[in-house]
């Protein structure tokens, strides 16, 4: 597909655009900083409407030859994406850990597992009908231009991987905008991604928070992928429907986790270890954990569950991403930083019980080290209290007690 050298190690000191097959570098530049550490990363592009022109252009163009390549020749296209991407899952893993903060092999290891299971996957057409007048089939038909909304919590996979995959598959053509958070990997899967396609087919702009909209406000783009808060979800949709794009959202949620009374108290290390993951800054974690207690059961299982998570959570050591033996990463920006302490401030002056852990950041966190938090169990807090009812996409965990089923379910179900 490219003239391009393909087994050369890409460059991670710079980062440009990838538009129309180059790289394309803008008069101004912003940075991130490295939540753990605090230090700048390198400057990347500050893209202008002209910039998404440019690129919605050559999208534009790039579709229609796009659509026609065979599947097969799609699907090697990818698989090769996928083995160089493998090849240099160390370097991408590295920028990773300085632009989110988490230990990243595992994250760059699903992407590749991705991209390749998409490959796996068919839309054979289906007939409908057949006989002597007519033949009825269904087919799946490219849209066009994709644009791909990138989060900060997961930024390779699934968030970039998991859309690049199969919009690419399929005969579509993908625009990446990542979050201003962490916008270098999805910036370098861009650059890898021009040994691979043709110009126009994978491109990546770096911006602001005025890039998302401008992307869903253009008439050129024919579909949003958007991965994020619910708020913006909603923001997301309302400018879609202007020019009646397609859309796709995946958001925020505060989900649940029912504890019965033959729970096996050796799956409680596991029920934390995912509800803890990327210091609980994932869409789809464990956010409140519903344990029984009833006169019912011989043992109290709520105070068994309960002493066995206080025993284990300390050993979740909080650090930066390069530190062996950390679990809990910091919380990846300064804003969502901020949102975490406030919640936790709300806890301490609503006295409620904390189990294990703070109300307060790690010492000297924002300031003179990274955003980081001890993990943190709530023991038992109302139901309307606001850990409970907002998703804390943080360290912070209530435990809540149940009686009886039905009343479990209703209230693991009310997530408004």
């Amino acid at each position: 597909m490219s003239n391009l050298q393909t087994d050369t190690v890409l460059n991670f000191e710079t980062f440009s655009n990838v538009i129309n097959g180059k790289l394309s570098d803008t008069s101004e530049t912003r940075f991130s900083i490295n939540p753990s550490t605090l230090g700048k990363n390198p400057p990347v592009p500050l893209s202008t409407p002209e910039d998404l022109d440019r690129a919605v252009h050559a999208a534009r163009h790039a579709a229609a030859s796009w659509a026609k390549v065979p599947w097969e020749d799609r699907k090697k296209a990818i698989l090769e994406f996928a083995a160089a991407l493998e090849d240099q899952q160390d370097e991408f893993a590295r920028m990773l850990t300085k632009e989110q903060g988490k230990t990243s092999q595992v994250e760059l290891k699903t992407g590749v597992r991705w991209l390749r299971d998409f490959c796996e996957l068919s839309l054979p057409e289906t007939v409908l009908e057949e006989n002597d007048k007519r033949r009825i089939v269904t087919r799946h038909t490219p849209l066009g231009v994709v644009a791909a909304i990138v989060p900060w919590n997961y930024p390779v996979q699934p968030l970039a991987c998991g859309k690049i995959g199969p919009a690419l598959l399929t005969g579509n053509v993908l625009i990446l905008k990542p979050s201003p958070f962490t916008p270098y990997c999805n910036l370098k899967l861009a650059e890898l991604g021009l040994r691979f396609f043709p110009p126009g087919v994978l491109q990546a702009l770096s911006g602001d928070d005025n890039l998302g909209p401008w992307m869903t406000e253009h008439p050129g783009i024919d579909k949003i992928s958007f991965t994020g808060s619910t708020v913006t979800g909603k923001k997301v949709m309302e400018s879609c429907s202007r020019t009646l794009k397609r859309v796709t959202l995946e958001m925020g949620g505060n989900d649940p986790a029912i504890i019965c009374a033959d729970a096996n108290l050796s799956a409680i290390q596991t029920i934390l270890a995912i509800a803890f993951d990327n210091a609980g800054q994932i869409c789809c974690t464990i956010k409140r954990l519903y344990d029984i207690s009833t006169w019912q059961v011989h043992e109290d299982v709520y105070d068994a569950v309960l002493a066995t998570a206080v025993a284990i959570l300390p050993h979740f050591k909080p650090g930066d991403g390069f530190q062996d033996g950390v679990f809990i990463p910091p919380i990846t920006n300064v804003q969502q930083f901020e949102r975490v302490r406030d919640l936790l401030a709300d806890i301490e002056s609503s006295k409620l019980k904390i189990a294990t852990g703070s109300t307060e950041p790690l010492p000297g966190a924002g300031e003179s080290c990274g955003y980081f938090f001890t993990p943190t169990i709530v023991d038992n807090p109302p139901e309307d209290s606001r850990v409970v009812s907002v998703e804390q996409f943080g360290p912070v965990l209530p435990f809540l007690k149940w009686k009886y089923e039905d009343d479990v379910i209703n209230r693991a179900n009310k997530t408004e």
